[in-house]
């Protein structure tokens, strides 16, 4: 297997259980959480999209599809541009809601569309090319490539519980 086909694979996967956390998902469900400070299931699927479309978007060189095609405004959170998420507080984790998995649906396709076309870029070689220096030791696109997907994976798998959980508690 190659390494655009390897990568291909992982954000695939990540991609099918976004759909499959929000099909059918119940309106009340999207923004309920456990607890006053616990986070949502649209604000982890928010979060997750959030975070890939920055940090592939920087490492491609490419406006985040965020600002691009128009979801910052369709979303209208009351949060600033450039947000992921990262250090939200309980009130940040409010601001964002939804009124149907739609729009996050409609995201997270969008940031998928554009990280297949990126990763169609590269090669074994180009994971080598060093992407912030503000780590030490310096982060290489492979590494950046991996975390993104295991704090997505992670996130998503966080959503599926949530839902499940709201489901069973009626």
């Amino acid at each position: 297997m190659d390494t655009t086909a390897l990568l291909t694979d992982a954000f695939t996967r990540v991609n099918q259980e976004v759909h499959a956390t929000l099909d059918g998902i119940a309106k009340k469900h999207l923004n309920q959480r456990l607890d006053p400070a616990a986070n949502t299931v649209a604000w982890l699927v928010w979060h997750l999209t959030r975070v890939q479309d920055d940090h592939l978007a920087d490492a491609a060189g490419q406006d985040q599809v965020w600002h691009a095609e128009g979801f910052e405004e369709s979303f209208g959170l009351d949060l600033p541009s450039g947000d992921t998420g990262f250090g939200h507080s309980p009130q940040d984790v409010a601001a964002v809601r939804v009124d149907s998995p739609q729009p996050l649906v409609a995201y997270h396709d969008a940031v998928h569309a554009q990280t297949l076309n990126y990763l169609g870029t590269l090669s074994s070689q180009s994971l080598n090319r060093i992407v912030d220096e503000a780590w030490d030791p310096p982060v290489s696109l492979g590494v950046r490539l991996v975390s993104v997907i295991g704090d997505t994976m992670q996130h998503v798998g966080q959503a599926a519980f949530l839902r499940g959980v709201l489901e069973r508690q009626g």
